[in-house]
Parts: C-alpha cells; structure tokens; sequence
C-alpha cells in the first residue's frame, strides 16, 4: 500500500516521504517509517498531532491505499489575535468594506 508523509518544519516549508507500507499499517506506523525527524521519533509520535488528508486522527488509525498522513506542528500565535494585530496594523479603511468606497458614498457603502 502506497501512503504519503508530510511534515512543514516552518513556514512556506513541505517535507514530504512517498512510502510503501503493508495492509493494515497504521498512521503511527507511518510516521515511523518515514523517519520524522524528531530525537525520539517513538515518544514524539504520541504527542504530535496527527491527520490523514486534513482531518485529525490517532495514531492507531488504519490506513488505505494513497493515503496523506500530515504530522502538525503547533501553533505559534493564536490566529484571533494574528488577525486583530494584522488589522490594528492596516487600520479599518484598508479592510473589507471599507477597502472600496463609491465616489460621494457613506462609510461602509
């Protein structure tokens, strides 16, 4: 059975090993396999959050054929208040809305 293993170590970066497993293999035996660089890839696969095509799983999930594992790394900001900061930065006339006014039109219109 062939599966995909993929792991972003950062931004705008994608690690991905094509493996060829047996039938019944699970996510964690595919993480395993594909030798995800962590110190001690056993205890390291029982804490990180695993998925098979974006939807998160356990690592006792069984496999099928063409199968993505994604192993994801946690997040470093909270994406609310990314976004709050984000938009404090541009200011409320840049942002939605507001971005494209009629000429002569009210605020928002």
């Amino acid at each position: 059975m062939r599966v995909t293993v993929a792991w972003s170590p950062g931004p705008r970066e994608v690690r991905e090993w094509a493996l060829q497993l047996p039938e019944g293999s699970t996510v964690r035996d595919a993480v395993l396999a594909s030798g995800w660089p962590r110190e001690d890839a056993s205890h390291g696969v029982e804490r990180a959050d695993l998925g098979v095509w974006g939807r998160r799983c356990t690592g006792d999930q069984v496999l099928r054929e063409g199968d993505r594992v994604e192993v994801y790394r946690g997040l470093l900001v909270d994406p609310k208040v990314a976004r709050r900061e984000r938009f404090r930065k541009q200011g409320a006339r840049a942002t939605g809305l507001f971005a494209k006014r009629r000429p002569g039109g009210k605020a928002g219109y």
